[in-house]
């Protein structure tokens, strides 16, 4: 077995993630040596797919469902935004597939069941995305890629499909306790920097027109279930480590340089935390930009209409 090549395949691979990985704004490492780390980390996992002539494995838990907030996002189903971010993903797959045969298929670990009432979306309208979604890697025949998502976990499974049961299971069996979780993030920059993201992420999705209370416990109760997200979520990932145990796990957040999960970019944005079900595509001078909807309105964005449903706006 050439180990030269390899190693000089398994850095391509790895080459082609990190040149659209999110990094933390605030960063004490210049890109070289933060990717030298990564490259220690995550070289050994890819390595050991090539040795074994098997497909490169992709998780990324993503795409749990459209932020409520009708300010940063066209409607309930996906759109444009995601349509563009999954091309992506399934480009990526294709590009590699280019020097190394085997190719890679990229899992989405559908995420938005294992947060149900917590972003305060309800499991119907959940369940209207995902369908969606599915419908949209066969009409735009994204082979490379498959879905994951809470109704997929036999040791959850129901025959009512209840989503408030699977999602006890789940904190029960996978997650940390709240205290524990409060002390890790309140340990270490990074950990202050996604509590901050993802408070911020919850009181903007809550701030709907027809809410009436103050700014101030909008906020404080954003700052709860932030704690409760962020819970939910690193059970979501401990149940995907042992499911898919020699993944290589992406994510749609900035991580430490020594995480086992990459943080990366679906499509050009000025905002490191923007996703695409808290945005809307945006066209200007012929390419996309994410950024919110409001934001695109503000800069006179004419709204483009695909089969009679809202896409995406051209400025």
């Amino acid at each position: 077995m050439d180990f030269l090549y390899i190693d000089v395949i398994s850095r391509k691979i790895l080459n082609e993630i990190l040149q659209y990985r999110r990094r933390f704004n605030l960063s004490s490492m210049t890109l070289e040596e933060e990717e030298e780390i990564i490259l220690k980390v995550h070289l050994p996992r890819v390595k050991a797919f090539l040795i074994q002539s098997k497909p490169i494995m992709f998780i990324l838990p993503a795409f749990p469902t459209k932020s409520p907030n009708s300010k940063k996002v066209l409607g309930k189903l996906p759109d444009m935004a995601e349509k563009l971010s999954l091309v992506f993903l399934n480009s990526l797959c294709e590009r590699i597939k280019v020097y190394y045969p085997p190719g890679a298929e990229m899992i989405i670990c559908s995420d938005g069941h294992v947060f149900g009432e917590l972003i305060g979306v309800c499991d119907g309208i959940i369940d209207d995305y995902q369908d969606k979604l599915n419908r949209l890697l066969c009409e735009l025949e994204l082979n490379y890629i498959s879905i994951f998502n809470l109704s997929h976990v036999e040791e959850f499974n129901t025959s009512n499909n209840c989503y408030n049961h699977s999602r006890k299971l789940l904190v029960e069996k996978y997650s940390l306790a709240i205290g524990v979780i409060k002390k890790q993030l309140t340990g270490s920059e990074d950990g202050l920097s996604l509590y901050r993201a993802i408070t911020r992420f919850l009181y903007e999705d809550s701030l709907l027109p027809n809410y009436s209370g103050s700014k101030n416990a909008l906020q404080k109760n954003a700052r709860q279930r932030a704690v409760g997200v962020i819970q939910h979520s690193w059970a979501w990932g401990n149940l995907l480590a042992q499911q898919f145990p020699s993944a290589i796990r992406l994510s749609i957040h900035p991580q430490p340089v020594s995480s086992l999960k990459i943080g990366i970019h679906m499509m050009p944005t000025c905002d490191n935390w923007l996703t695409p079900w808290h945005g809307v595509a945006v066209q200007i001078n012929g390419k996309f930009i994410l950024m919110k909807r409001s934001e695109a309105e503000e800069m006179d964005g004419k709204l483009i209409k695909i089969n009679e449903e809202p896409s995406h706006y051209i400025i």
